[in-house]
């Protein structure tokens, strides 16, 4: 369960951003509308305890999320969230297995079990591409590979910014059904921030929890 009240934000020298009030149940998906620069980044970012509320209160799961400090919301974070950024933040200097590897950095694990990665990008149809470098990847493999990264602890919050954005129909239209589809087989919420019509339509027989901003 999500829930947030009088959630809000503020950049330095600018103004108070406001979200209305809103519960999502588990294994719910919310779906985050608006124009560029109407707050959804920063809504996703507040919800991943990536910033801090200026006011309010959120809890996901039963974690006052607004009171924890900076070293709980890390460790929080790493433990629950799963994030597919709208930049995926793939090291290049890395192979697409030691990429997801990192996660486990990440959660203060020594290391993942290589069979394990393996499985995961095998689950999502690009085991073949474990020993590239993300440059040698299509947009539609990248955005897998990073779609396998943010699920691969099984996180009780999936946050999708903008997850299409660089895709074409097709690859947009498979992404979607990967996303969608693999949340559900594991009970996480999903909160998807968008303003693809693409999206919007794939997810509308879900039966979203909409917001517009």
């Amino acid at each position: 369960m999500i829930v947030w009240e009088g959630l809000a934000y503020r950049y330095a020298r600018g103004p108070l951003l406001r979200f209305p009030d809103l519960q999502l149940p588990d294994g719910g998906l919310l779906l985050l509308r608006g124009a560029s620069g109407s707050g959804k980044s920063t809504l996703l970012a507040l919800l991943a305890a990536l910033l801090t509320p200026a006011e309010g209160r959120l809890d996901v799961d039963g974690v006052a999320v607004h009171s924890l400090g900076p070293r709980e919301r890390d460790a929080w974070r790493a433990r629950h969230v799963g994030v597919l950024p709208q930049r995926l933040h793939l090291s290049d200097s890395l192979s697409v297995l030691d990429n997801l590897a990192l996660v486990g950095w990440a959660a203060a694990e020594r290391s993942m079990d290589r069979e394990a990665l393996l499985a995961a990008l095998d689950q999502l149809g690009v085991a073949e591409v474990a020993g590239r470098r993300p440059h040698e990847l299509s947009g539609g493999q990248a955005q897998r590979v990073a779609l396998a990264r943010a699920l691969l602890r099984g996180p009780r919050l999936v946050i999708a910014d903008e997850p299409t954005a660089s895709l074409d129909d097709d690859a947009a239209q498979t992404v979607l059904s990967l996303l969608q589809g693999m949340t559900q087989a594991r009970g996480a919420t999903l909160v998807v921030a968008t303003h693809d019509r693409r999206v919007m339509d794939t997810l509308a027989a879900a039966s979203p929890v909409e917001l517009c901003l």
